[in-house]
C-alpha cells in the first residue's frame, strides 16, 4: 500500500546526512521547528494540558526520517513509536537517540507491516510522507483508523497545483537546489480535499488547515493562508473532539 522501493533507496542514500543542520535536510530542520512548536500547542489545547507536557501520551510518528521530531517528542515524556521504511534513515534515528540517551520504539518497514493490530495511539503524524507513498488515500485513511478516541491526525504534505509545480519543484530543485533533484513526483503530490475525505471515511473531523510558506534564501519558515504549496492539516476524532482555531 505504502512503499516506493526508489522512494526508499533515494532516502537510504541520504540516511547519514539527517541530523546535518546544514546538509541537504536543512529545510526539514527550518520547518521541524516550526511544526513541533504548532504541535506542542496543539496537543495542549487539545488535550488540557500544560504546553510541552507529554507524559503518558501514545505518539505515533510515520515517515519518522532520522528522528527529528520523534527524538524532542520523547525528550518531552510522550511514549513514541517511530515508523520508517528506509534502513538508512532508521539507522540514523537510531544511532542519534542512543548517543543522546533517549528511549524510542522504532520500526524499520511501511506500518501496514510492523504495526499490531488493534494499536492505537493519541497522537498520529504523517508529515512530508503522503506524496511519497504508492496510494496516498489509503495510506491515510489506515493512519486515521490508528487515532485513539479523542485522539488526533496531523499530515503535512503538498498540493498539486500549478503553483507546487513552480515552487516545490522548479524552484527548490532544480533552481535553487535547496532539495535533491527527485525529491519529489507532482503526481503524488495530495489536495488538501482528497486529504479530508481519506480522514473522514475513517470517522475524523478536520479542526485545522493552514498552509506553510519556506523562504529557501533565508532559510524560514512561517504559517500562512495559502494551501497550494506546503500545507499542515489536523484532524480530530469526532467523539469528544475539540476544534482547533488558526
Amino acid at each position: 500500500m505504502s512503499v516506493i522501493p526508489e522512494e526508499i533507496a533515494r532516502f537510504d542514500r541520504l540516511g547519514a546526512t539527517w541530523w546535518d543542520p546544514r546538509g541537504p535536510m536543512r529545510p526539514l530542520h527550518v520547518t521541524n521547528a516550526l511544526r513541533l512548536d504548532y504541535l506542542l500547542d496543539c496537543i495542549a489545547a487539545h488535550f488540557g494540558r500544560e504546553r510541552g507536557a507529554l507524559d503518558g501520551l501514545r505518539i505515533l510518528d510515520v515517515g519518522c526520517g532520522g528522528g527529528l521530531l520523534s527524538e524532542p517528542l520523547a525528550r518531552r515524556g510522550a511514549r513514541v513509536v517511530g515508523v520508517d521504511a528506509s534502513a538508512g534513515n532508521l539507522a540514523a534515528a537510531r544511532g542519534h537517540a542512543e548517543v543522546a540517551g533517549v528511549a524510542l520504539d522504532y520500526r524499520l518497514g511501511a506500518p501496514e507491516a510492523v504495526l499490531r493490530p488493534g494499536e492505537s495511539f493519541d497522537v498520529v503524524l504523517a508529515l512530508e510522507v503522503a506524496e511519497h507513498v504508492a496510494d496516498p488515500d489509503a495510506f491515510i485513511g489506515a493512519l486515521a483508523h490508528r487515532v485513539a478516541a479523542g485522539g488526533l491526525l496531523l499530515a503535512s504534505t503538498i498540493d498539486r497545483s500549478w503553483k507546487s509545480y513552480l515552487f516545490a519543484i522548479v524552484g527548490a530543485e532544480y533552481l535553487l537546489r535547496v532539495l535533491p533533484r527527485g525529491t519529489h513526483q507532482w503526481r503524488r503530490f495530495v489536495r488538501p480535499a482528497e486529504l479530508s475525505a481519506a480522514a473522514a471515511r475513517a470517522g475524523l473531523a478536520l479542526a485545522d488547515l493552514r498552509g506553510m510558506r519556506y523562504l529557501p534564501l533565508w532559510h524560514r519558515a512561517a504559517w500562512c493562508r495559502d494551501t497550494r504549496v506546503n500545507y499542515l492539516a489536523t484532524f480530530a476524532r469526532a467523539a469528544g473532539a475539540s476544534m482547533l482555531r488558526r
